[in-house]
């Protein structure tokens, strides 16, 4: 057994395993990698042990960050909390241990400073030759109840209430992909990434994620007389819909839009069939979205992300850096802030 390297963005058999391989996710799907692409230059790539020619069984898929400032790396996968190596049961074992070689190999003869893995549940065989990453809280809704079953798996007072007191305010709803919600929501969150003093993603990263995912992106928008006041950014793949970005104006805080938007969207993927909301990874020490989160009546596991290093070199902690960014930042002129998403994202991948 050897190893191919293939491209998933030209080799059509990586959208067939993706489509039904049980641990795959939105962030596997080809037109999430063509955005990373689009957008920051990524070149992304799958490892497999499926001789060319064969429908895949297997695929690590990885992207390569090459930078002067944060160092040259391959991450599997940038800006996606999580992203599975997709196995298949029968050779994991013989598989891991090829792409352990691989990986160590590539390690010393690229000079990168890790390889780093985000497994949403690591499984031992993978864990046996990596060391451990950082950590996050995972958070998950369990559609499978009934819709007042779920509702009321909120928080009485700071969910529930606040849900009531958004529909009694007579807030407007909308759902989409069209321009106007792209130029609404974008607006948002600049003010919410400014208010946090961080910097915003490029324009171009959101323009790209619906040129490529098409129906699987959706922008669900809340108006207090047709001034847009909260929005959230969410992606489908199969019985699974992710909640990715979410921004507002903190002006009208107390109407309850983002609540009312968390129960629209839990309302409609319900309908749809969904079984799983994925609320996305929260760092550890963000004791306020954990603490939102929770409230929502979601479950929360530990997820660890995992790493291979060359022998001997350690991984240096970049955080301070970014944290002197946000200072920066704060004090930045609007005008400049797309200048900025554009530089500094490229680099943080």
């Amino acid at each position: 057994m050897q190893l191919d390297v293939i491209n998933p963005l030209l080799d059509g058999r990586w959208e067939d395993l993706v489509a039904g391989h049980p641990d795959a996710s939105v962030y596997h799907e080809r037109g999430w990698i063509e955005a990373l692409s689009r957008t920051y230059r990524y070149s992304s790539f799958v490892l497999t042990s499926t001789p060319a020619g064969q429908p895949l069984t297997n695929g690590l898929l990885l992207s390569l960050v090459s930078s002067i400032v944060t160092g040259k790396r391959l991450v599997s996968l940038p800006f996606s909390d999580h992203c599975e190596p997709l196995l298949s049961s029968g050779h994991d074992t013989e598989t891991v241990g090829l792409f352990e070689k691989w990986l160590r190999a590539e390690c010393e003869r690229q000079r990168l400073r890790y390889v780093e893995l985000r497994p949403r549940v690591a499984g031992d065989s993978v864990k046996s030759f990596l060391d451990k990453g950082p950590s996050y809280y995972l958070h998950t809704l369990d559609l499978r109840p009934a819709l007042g079953q779920i509702f009321d798996g909120f928080h009485r007072d700071c969910i529930q209430r606040r849900i009531r007191h958004a529909e009694r305010a007579g807030l407007s709803y909308e759902t989409g992909d069209n321009n106007r919600l792209l130029d609404d929501f974008y607006a948002l969150l600049t003010m919410t990434r400014r208010r946090h003093r961080l910097v915003p993603q490029p324009r171009s990263w959101f323009r790209n994620l619906l040129g490529c995912m098409g129906q699987k992106v959706r922008i669900r928008l809340a108006r207090k007389e047709d001034v847009p006041i909260a929005a959230i950014l969410t992606l489908a793949h199969r019985s699974s819909v992710v909640y990715k970005y979410g921004c507002s104006d903190a002006r009208y805080h107390k109407l309850g839009a983002m609540p009312f938007l968390f129960w629209r969207l839990i309302e409609e993927s319900k309908m749809g069939g969904t079984l799983e909301i994925d609320f996305g990874r929260t760092d550890l020490d963000n004791e306020g979205l954990i603490v939102f989160k929770d409230r929502l009546g979601t479950s929360k596991t530990l997820q660890t992300y995992l790493l291979c290093r060359p022998t001997g070199r350690r991984v240096r902690n970049y955080k301070w850096g970014f944290n002197l960014a946000r200072q920066i930042v704060s004090v930045l002129p609007d005008v400049v802030l797309p200048w900025a998403s554009r530089i500094v994202y490229r680099h943080a991948g």
